[in-house]
């Protein structure tokens, strides 16, 4: 594959191809989610142009954007380190600085079309789309709930989420995951305190 080829292949067939635990995280979230551990092992969805692609097609992005094209993986990556510096820490200037270059690269065009308002987002360059957008996602739930925006309680786990159950007591980022492993932990606690006893 050429330094300007990308994948375009079937949408479909790739978005299958997504081996992430957690999926279905808004855009910004979801980007940052493209880094997990599994089994004490480290995955980057990222580290390539087909999982960009894989990555790209599980959000309807793969043909909007012209392809995974090594320009448009730099600019994703980009923006998911602008991303999780600005997650851990919301107060920090650099990090806010960061996300900010992101979105500066981009705007939302509104006009008034035949059936009523619609936007549309541009970018100075293609390749920065599926980047610009995930940074605007961020600011939407910051601008929703900013407090819901959550890091798993798994202190092993790297993935994100946003909460939206009823209470916003949500702590893992998949019961059946980290939920689970933790409940069995404290299990094994108890059980180990009273044996010792």
């Amino acid at each position: 594959m050429g330094a300007g080829a990308g994948y375009t292949g079937p949408p479909s067939r790739a978005a299958d191809a997504d081996p992430r635990p957690l999926q279905g995280e808004p855009l910004s979230l979801d980007l940052l989610n493209t880094r997990w551990i599994d089994g004490g092992t480290r995955h980057d969805l990222l580290d390539g142009l087909d999982g960009f692609a894989v990555w790209l097609a599980g959000h309807g992005l793969l043909e909007r954007t012209g392809g995974a094209t090594p320009a448009a993986l730099a600019a994703a990556l980009g923006a998911r380190e602008a991303l999780e510096a600005v997650v851990a820490d919301p107060g920090d200037d650099r990090a806010r600085d960061g996300l900010n270059a992101v979105l500066a690269r981009g705007r939302v065009l509104r006009t008034l079309g035949p059936e009523g308002p619609v936007e549309r987002a541009e970018t100075d360059d293609p390749a920065w789309l599926a980047a610009w957008l995930a940074a605007d996602d961020y600011l939407r739930l910051v601008r929703t709930a900013p407090d819901r925006i959550r890091a798993c309680a798994n202190d092993e786990c790297v993935l994100h989420f946003y909460d939206v159950s009823r209470n916003g007591t949500r702590r893992w980022c998949s019961m059946s995951g980290c939920g689970n492993r933790a409940k069995a932990s404290r299990h094994y606690a108890r059980t180990r305190h009273r044996e010792g006893r």
